[in-house]
């Protein structure tokens, strides 16, 4: 049974019943809106996308590659919105897809911890260790999966549905077709593989199962659902994006030469022309790369697409488990290749960037350290008085605070709400003061 886009582009909207619409903004403008106005999103802008607490003022944050996901997003879903119009609702356009894909995009790294993918692993590393390990003893081992794989796109779902604005109560309250589309792994923690990827904690099952059977998903196992087909669009965005632009940053700090990244960029261009003037004049490297970076982008955009009509029909049917980039154009899927691999070998590896990281775990550690003890005291003494400097870090979350009478699992998951969702200056200033009291006592 394949789905059906009349039930995947329901106007429906989670935790918000009205479905009346505003002069010039349909239901999927307003979730467009809700998330750029959000802090959530805004505190992206100081967040690490590859290099932590860069320098240079060009290098990408969270929310600049949020931005730029969102845009190639917007056209994906636009031309494929444009070759799929018959088969679209009557309230649904070509453009109303764009705007679902955009908003997706703009959210998709929105639950990614300070300090980019070090502070994924600070994370899961911290209750591993034996520190970690024996406060979160007593919970069951689906809870403390979720706790140990700590993981941006679940973090993410959460904020969008259960943290920001309405806490408890809808989070953003977005229409269900953005949130399908922002759903890269709609299993549990317990069900990842592979990469241990997943899409959703236990604190969100209910929700996951609510959202499935709006939207129509494909169940393929329990607790376990195939993918919104437009969620394979903002994947396709995303890796367009940091594909490309994780070189060029890494060209602004010195790290790679324009020379090194020009044959990768000419080969994601394909078949399709450039002005190569540019090359030989006194351009700067920057220009010269801005000049590359354009053709690419569309050529993989149009790569894309084809493996997405391509792969159509096994999409709908809730059985396609490729990525579009990968099963597209020769040429595209060979110089993604070829990104990843400069990237993983010559990039990642760079001492200051790799200096800092070690530095993301020092400051996440004595948060989770600190936090996570005042909880585990607040859950041990119930209506007892706190020791006075759990009381105070305590104090810090305001009304996000965890109550007394809360079991572990969901207080420490409010810990992690409020450490995740750090700028990375805040986590690191926030470490030093603690880190200092903690040094005095």
């Amino acid at each position: 049974m394949s789905m059906q886009w009349q039930q995947l582009l329901t106007p429906k909207r989670y935790g918000h019943e009205d479905l009346s619409e505003e002069i010039g903004r349909s239901h999927f403008h307003k979730d467009h809106d809700r998330i750029i106005f959000s802090s959530a999103f805004r505190r992206l802008g100081r967040k690490t996308q590859v290099h932590p607490l860069a320098l240079n003022d060009h290098i990408h944050t969270r929310l600049t590659h949020s931005i730029e996901v969102g845009s190639v997003g917007r056209t994906l879903g636009i031309r494929v919105g444009e070759l799929i119009q018959e088969h679209l609702p009557q309230w649904v356009s070509p453009h109303d897809i764009g705007m679902i894909v955009q908003s997706a995009c703009l959210a998709h790294d929105i639950g990614n911890p300070p300090f980019g993918h070090a502070g994924e692993y600070a994370i899961r590393d911290w209750f591993k260790q034996p520190k970690g390990e024996q406060l979160i003893a007593s919970l069951t081992a689906a809870q403390k999966c979720d706790i140990q794989t700590f993981e941006g796109n679940a973090q993410g779902l959460r904020v969008v549905t259960t943290i920001e604005n309405h806490l408890y109560d809808g989070g953003l309250r977005l229409t269900y077709p953005t949130l399908g589309a922002l759903i890269k792994y709609p299993w549990l923690s317990s069900q990842a593989s592979g990469k241990g990827k997943f899409s959703c904690y236990l604190t969100e099952l209910d929700f996951m199962q609510k959202l499935a059977s709006e939207l129509g998903l494909i169940s393929l196992a329990e607790n376990h659902w195939c993918r919104h087909p437009l969620a394979y669009l903002m994947e396709a965005a995303d890796d367009i994006c940091y594909a490309i632009l994780d070189l060029e940053d890494a060209m602004e700090l010195n790290i790679l030469s324009f020379e090194r990244i020009k044959p990768i960029l000419q080969q994601l261009c394909g078949d399709l022309e450039f002005d190569d003037g540019v090359f030989h004049s006194q351009a700067s490297s920057r220009r010269k790369i801005s000049a590359l970076r354009g053709k690419a982008m569309e050529n993989m955009v149009c790569s894309a697409i084809s493996a997405f009509m391509k792969n159509y029909a096994a999409i709908m049917d809730g059985q396609y488990s490729g990525e579009l980039l990968s099963d597209g154009d020769e040429d595209v899927a060979k110089g993604l290749e070829k990104a990843k691999h400069l990237a993983r070998n010559e990039v990642f590896p760079d001492t200051r960037k790799t200096e800092l990281e070690v530095g993301a775990y020092s400051s996440l550690g004595v948060l989770l350290d600190s936090f996570c003890h005042a909880v585990f005291e607040q859950h041990q003494k119930k209506s007892d008085k706190l020791s006075y400097r759990s009381e105070k870090i305590l104090s810090l979350m305001g009304i996000h605070a965890p109550k007394a009478d809360w079991d572990l699992y969901h207080s420490y998951m409010r810990v992690l709400d409020f450490i995740s969702g750090m700028t990375d200056n805040y986590a690191a200033y926030l470490s030093r003061q603690i880190g200092g009291i903690t040094s005095t006592t």
